[in-house]
């Protein structure tokens, strides 16, 4: 058996009619057979549109499952196929589960896990190492997936961001990224609390005092804008841009002596980087 599945044996596999299948098709973003030409249709296929069958039979309408698929395709990772997650109706909802966390696709909005229980079997208990590199590893799909989202669909990234943090609090990239992706929105406050978040996890970590900084200028507030630009540079010393910047906000501020100190240590570094 080749795994290939003719119309005619999906509508008896799932028990359609001839327009029944048709309408799971557009639902599930498949091709319809056309006169004088066959398709088939692969095993994933077959599990995209037994789901996109029940979602029917629970009342969700073609163009909503198609959506909600669509906005699935971004939100996935390359590797990941639709078939493997599982999509089912709540109520008004479309939700999807990847065994670790829930969602609405069309929405971007993470859904609290407390009612995974009623879902899902009993599972054996668990050490807590187990679970902990479980989590690390979940957090890690949903940062990757943001990465993925983010030029495309801020907001959903947004949240992926959010998901992986909550999944692993100490996640000072998910922190980071987040900080940047809501200072780019303009969303400043949101911003600085997670740069600040990351620093309560990596009180070294240069790039986040660095981004606060470039942030509390921003806010124009430039006292701390240098201290946390110091701040940087006591963990990177070879950190050019926050040399650059510091540079530029001492002589916005006259001190000139300053800015060319830091003026020069920006032209030490990047000659360094032309020579090598």
């Amino acid at each position: 058996m080749t795994g290939d599945y003719s119309a005619a044996d999906l509508c008896r596999i799932l028990r359609l009619d001839a327009s029944q299948l048709r309408a799971c098709l557009r639902a599930a973003l498949l091709p319809p057979p056309g006169v004088g030409r066959s398709c088939t249709y692969s095993f994933q296929n077959l599990v995209v549109l037994r789901t996109a069958k029940g979602l029917t039979d629970a009342g969700v309408s073609v163009a909503k499952i198609r959506k909600v698929l669509e906005c699935l395709e971004r939100q996935l990772e390359e590797d990941t196929s639709i078939a493997s997650v599982k999509i089912y109706a709540s109520g008004k909802r479309v939700v999807v589960w990847d065994g670790a966390s829930r969602w609405q696709p069309d929405s971007g909005q993470f859904l609290l896990n407390f009612e995974t229980a009623q879902m899902l079997p009993p599972r054996p208990l668990r050490s807590a190492p187990q679970v902990q590199r479980s989590e690390r590893e979940t957090a890690e799909r949903w940062f990757q997936r943001a990465l993925t989202l983010v030029e495309d669909s801020p907001e959903e990234a947004r949240q992926a961001y959010q998901e992986a943090i909550r999944l692993h609090p100490g996640f000072t990239d998910a922190h980071v990224n987040l900080g940047l992706l809501n200072h780019n929105l303009g969303l400043l406050a949101d911003a600085e609390a997670c740069y600040r978040r990351a620093l309560e996890h990596e009180p070294k970590l240069a790039l986040a005092h660095f981004n606060l900084g470039v942030l509390l200028e921003d806010r124009h507030q430039k006292s701390a804008a240098i201290s946390a630009y110091k701040e940087a540079l006591v963990h990177a010393p070879e950190f050019f841009e926050a040399h650059c910047n510091l540079a530029q906000l001492y002589e916005k501020l006259g001190r000139k002596r300053d800015a060319f100190r830091h003026y020069a240590a920006a032209n030490r570094i990047q000659g360094r980087g032309i020579n090598q």
